[in-house]
């Protein structure tokens, strides 16, 4: 099981140079707001990812002033160095190989995040609820991340020739004909590990859920696709029309979605913040047992101001199974040393603090 044992930062965000050695399986960073606590997290999901967890663009991690970032990190006995500069270059390297593709990373380090504007996974659109598989999927099966790159470029392409058939009044058909070629197979099989990651994970939410919340409300989770029963190659075609007149592609699996319900109702609608924030940690937890059975170790967990969300009950059902029944490293912020504390020493672990 790779574990984390000490990352050095150069020029990320509030980081000039520091460097932190994790000597713990259980480590809470404190510190009030705007010290770093966040940023530290996400230096730890960058080394895994190769990308930042809360920002979509890389040279906005790069400290003000500066000409870019490093960030270092031992997962033992690896060594991983991302740079990225301001002119928007970025070198990933392993042991000092440098990678060839930054894909070729993704699942060789596990890893899970949950932040408070994750929220938005229940409550937003069916965006963050796609990413959130997608995600999942990626750091299990390469091919899979191969198959969503190349439909994304090609469903770029299908949208700036829609795009460029509205504004010259004429449609190069047999150049759309190519691309709806193109889209059939990542297509098809994105929608198929999709629909049966989905399987996988209602047990495992359910029960979460249930241990989190610490009642019987019974959760469902239902992949939401027109391929469900629908032919893509059949689906383009009748979508044709629409897609010229509104110059996008209307039907495909970036449109899929995860509907969820409580008690047969959809769950957005009727949910409560507490039954919200219950649902939200299950699906996250359930993403971490799914990595740890795929990979036989358990990923690293980065719980971000986590108590500031939930309420006692709740906090002490998700910190022992956390810190007790999961074996893997964890990563706990917050802003109250002493309260961070007292949860460690109720648990009876062995843990690191790191004031910041």
């Amino acid at each position: 099981m790779p574990t984390l044992s000490k990352i050095l930062i150069t020029q990320f965000r509030n980081y000039s140079f520091s460097s932190f050695d994790f000597k713990e399986r259980i480590i809470g960073i404190c510190g009030l707001n705007g010290k770093g606590k966040t940023n530290l997290l996400d230096v730890i999901y960058y080394l895994c990812f190769t990308k930042s967890f809360f920002s979509k663009t890389n040279t906005l991690n790069i400290q003000f002033g500066t000409d870019g970032f490093r960030l270092e990190g031992y997962f033992d006995p690896d060594k991983v160095v991302c740079i990225q500069r301001a002119t928007g270059k970025k070198d990933l390297s392993l042991n000092d190989v440098p990678y060839e593709k930054y894909s070729q990373h993704i699942g060789k380090f596990p890893c899970v995040m949950i932040a408070p504007d994750d929220i938005e996974l229940i409550t937003g659109g069916s965006e963050e609820r796609r990413r959130f598989v997608d995600t999942i999927l990626s750091q299990l099966d390469a091919n899979y991340l191969q198959q969503l790159i190349q439909y994304n470029k090609i469903l770029q392409q299908r949208n700036s020739l829609l795009k460029l058939s509205a504004e010259q009044g004429k449609t190069d058909w047999e150049l759309l004909d190519v691309l709806d070629k193109q889209l059939l197979a990542p297509g098809k099989y994105i929608h198929s590990k999709r629909k049966e990651h989905t399987e996988r994970l209602i047990p495992l939410v359910q029960q979460f859920y249930k241990s989190i919340a610490a009642n019987d409300e019974t959760v469902l989770l239902q992949y939401e696709s027109k391929l469900n029963n629908n032919n893509l190659e059949l689906l383009l075609a009748q979508y044709r029309d629409r897609d010229l007149l509104s110059q996008r592609s209307n039907v495909g699996i970036h449109k899929d979605d995860i509907n969820i319900f409580l008690n047969d109702q959809s769950f957005k609608n009727i949910a409560s913040q507490g039954q919200r924030k219950s649902l939200l940690f299950a699906l996250k937890l359930a993403e971490f047992e799914i990595l740890k059975t795929a990979k036989g170790f358990a990923p690293l967990l980065l719980l971000d101001d986590v108590f500031e969300k939930l309420d006692d009950v709740r906090m002490q059902n998700l910190l022992h199974w956390v810190c007790k029944e999961n074996t893997g490293q964890v990563f706990i912020t917050d802003t109250h040393r002493e309260r961070l504390e007292l949860a460690f020493v109720s648990l009876h672990t062995p843990y690191q603090i790191i004031q910041l």
